[in-house]
């Protein structure tokens, strides 16, 4: 454990942003999760509106700094795609 003041203030820090960027990481995830069910639903509506509230929270994260830049565009990306694949089949 720290012992120096600025060791103990930084360690307090570290433990805010973790927390942060766990609450973060969590509900990007939630929202995701609600795009692949609704997907697994065959819910094109449901699916769509799920995505475009994801993909500003996934964009936000990565903005933070709580996940990489190319990982957001990676979940982005797939979880468009499949969602077109969904508007494609039930056109």
């Amino acid at each position: 454990m720290a012992n120096h003041p600025s060791a103990l203030k930084r360690a307090r820090q570290n433990e805010k942003r973790r927390l942060r960027n766990a609450s973060i990481r969590t509900r990007i995830r939630n929202l995701m999760k609600k795009v692949r069910v609704s997907l697994e639903n065959n819910s094109l509506n449901e699916a769509q509106t799920a995505l475009q509230e994801a993909i500003p929270r996934i964009q936000q994260a990565a903005s933070k700094g709580v996940i990489h830049k190319n990982t957001s565009r990676r979940y982005i990306s797939r979880l468009s795609s499949h969602v077109a694949a969904l508007a494609k089949k039930s056109a």
